[in-house]
């Protein structure tokens, strides 16, 4: 008479799983930014297109030269991750870029921001946002200088500065405008929370209109695709730091302005929630939050930039593993450690 030793299994929770994988989910962001990607090509014609254009073709070629080239059905491109990363890198660029520096951007967004960490979920910072501090480090009077939207007449138009030569003067045939927070910063002087809204301000790409992003972002959320808390966190955060300043000083712009202005929206639904750069605990997303939405306001104001949501997300990126070291829930059946040696 034979024995059969039972199966035995060994894993760790969850048990129960949802049949979801990166390709999955990088299809479904990319769905929940198209209604921001339709609204900045409303806004501003073809520039919007070709600059985003320019940004997926330097992150996914870059991804396909340096991961060895393989046939594309073996490639690591088909996972979705780098045709994210350059959408989400174009919308954080204003509209009269040229191309040739957002597919630079797009190249070094992939390169710095996740190969050299290892690939997709080993990366520390958010490869979009190193793409554009990239940017701003490198040419900070085309990052600065935005385009009047051209309305629903000039859909079809090209902004003469989209094709500028590398290194040389673009023609700027587009009449300049500044953003609300350069306005409310160097001139004192508020934008019309309905204009904030809807998108009909100068801005980058996806800075234009916050009731696209956040339909974009409720999507995510219905899907289960987005932690919840860290948008909310960084809405609440930033909310009530304005509010405490602007009780202060009135002079200072209060909550709702600072809500729906400039990039907050963007980094906090799409750039923020980055589940490889932010914390996995539920204390450590509140935490990574409250940072984040404080950072903002906080470099808004009283630095001498009127923006201040990428240096936010990045400043807390780097905090992320602290993060989810001191709130890591005891694990059970232990007892928690009080320091080191006990």
């Amino acid at each position: 008479m034979s024995y059969q030793a039972p199966h035995l299994i060994l894993a760790t929770s969850p048990f129960l799983k949802r049949p979801v994988d990166t390709p999955m989910i990088m299809r479904h962001v990319l769905y929940a930014l198209a209604p921001a990607v339709a609204a900045a090509t409303w806004f501003f014609g073809l520039s919007a297109l070709a600059v985003i254009l320019a940004c997926v073709l330097g992150c996914v070629l870059t991804e396909w030269f340096f991961k060895g080239r393989r046939p594309l059905a073996e490639s690591t491109i088909l996972d979705g991750s780098a045709a994210v990363t350059g959408v989400l890198l174009a919308l954080t660029l204003p509209p009269g870029l040229p191309l040739w520096m957002s597919f630079l951007g797009g190249v070094v967004a992939v390169v710095f921001g996740k190969l050299v960490f290892g690939g997709l979920g080993h990366n520390i910072f958010n490869p979009s946002l190193v793409g554009r501090a990239f940017l701003q480090a490198s040419f900070p009077v085309a990052l600065t200088t935005w385009s009047a939207q051209r309305g629903a007449g000039g859909t079809f138009g090209l902004q003469a500065s989209n094709l500028a030569l590398p290194f040389l003067h673009a023609h700027v045939d587009a009449v300049t405008a500044a953003t609300p927070l350069a306005r409310m910063k160097f001139e004192a002087t508020t934008t019309p929370l309905h204009n904030l809204l809807v998108g009909s301000t100068a801005g980058s790409l996806g800075e234009t209109s916050a009731v696209m992003i956040l339909l974009g972002g409720a999507y995510l959320a219905y899907r289960r695709f987005l932690n919840w808390r860290i948008p909310l966190g960084i809405f609440a955060s930033a909310y009530l730091v304005a509010t405490l300043l602007h009780a202060v000083n009135p002079s200072y712009p209060d909550g709702t302005f600072h809500l729906f202005s400039g990039g907050l929206a963007l980094g906090a639904v799409f750039m923020a929630t980055d589940p490889v750069t932010s914390p996995v605990t539920p204390r450590g997303a509140w935490l990574f939050a409250a940072g984040t939405g404080a950072l903002v306001v906080i470099i808004r104001q009283f630095s001498g930039l009127p923006e201040g949501v990428m240096y936010s997300i990045l400043l807390m990126n780097g905090f992320t593993p602290l993060i989810d070291r001191v709130t890591q829930p005891r694990t059970y059946g232990t007892k928690r450690r009080l320091g080191r040696g006990n």
